[in-house]
């Protein structure tokens, strides 16, 4: 089996440079650059920190340490998702913590203990890394659809309505993804199991986990969040 190679810090410093012609783009064009410079150093920091965290978090046989970092997970991809319509974070954040929960945390659930059946259960290198993909798109699906639901409501649809809409629409980069796998790309789960010299066959199988994973999750998420919020939607606009 294909070991994957290592990336020297001079090799990924090439890597940046197509990041820096964009940069020039917003500069030359006097859009806001600073925001784009603050995003790929907070990115760049970020993962840089990550790293030596996921060393230690691999390394730990802690079930509660696990526990506390799907938590925070939830708990921070909650309110990540609520800031598109600031206004309302406060109001509606229990609902888009609870649909995350229950949505991504049964997702969670399902995958790890029924479709990988992990040893322990909650071994670390698959439980962080599949709770991360779930809570990150069942964070973007809530978000569209609190953006829109919002919308909606405020151009005097009715609720159901409103609700619909704002539903197919957080399902959208979703549904394209599933069209797009495989034809357009491949995704990154699949991409590095193959650089690592995974069989493309196995690779497939867990890419298919992974998208049924994305799309039930996601799903649930954002369809709980919906029915959560009409009471206070109902107060607010009534």
């Amino acid at each position: 089996m294909n070991t994957l190679e290592t990336i020297s810090l001079n090799s990924l410093a090439l890597s940046l440079i197509p990041a820096l012609l964009v940069l020039l783009i917003f500069a030359r064009w006097s859009l806001n650059v600073m925001h784009s410079v603050y995003a790929l150093i907070r990115m760049l920091t970020q993962l840089a920190l990550v790293g030596y965290a996921l060393t230690f978090i691999f390394a730990t046989q802690n079930s509660a340490i696990i526990l506390l970092i799907l938590c925070i997970m939830c708990v921070a991809s909650s309110w990540i998702a609520l800031s598109t319509v600031t206004e309302l974070r406060l109001t509606l954040y229990k609902f888009a913590f609870l649909a995350s929960a229950l949505g991504g945390g049964l997702t969670l659930l399902l995958i790890t203990q029924g479709t990988l059946h992990l040893t322990p259960w909650y071994a670390p290198h698959y439980m962080v890394p599949i709770a991360g993909m779930i809570f990150a798109n069942t964070m973007n699906s809530v978000s569209l659809a609190a953006e829109r639901l919002h919308a909606e409501i405020q151009h005097k649809d009715t609720f159901v309505q409103a609700r619909n809409i704002a539903f197919q629409a957080a399902m959208i980069p979703v549904i394209n993804s599933l069209f797009a796998v495989g034809l357009v790309s491949l995704p990154g789960m699949m991409t590095g199991q193959i650089l690592s010299g995974i069989s493309p066959f196995i690779a497939a199988r867990y890419q298919v986990m992974v998208m049924a994973m994305i799309f039930g999750s996601s799903g649930l998420s954002t369809a709980l969040y919906l029915s959560f919020v009409k009471p206070s939607y109902a107060r607010l606009y009534p």
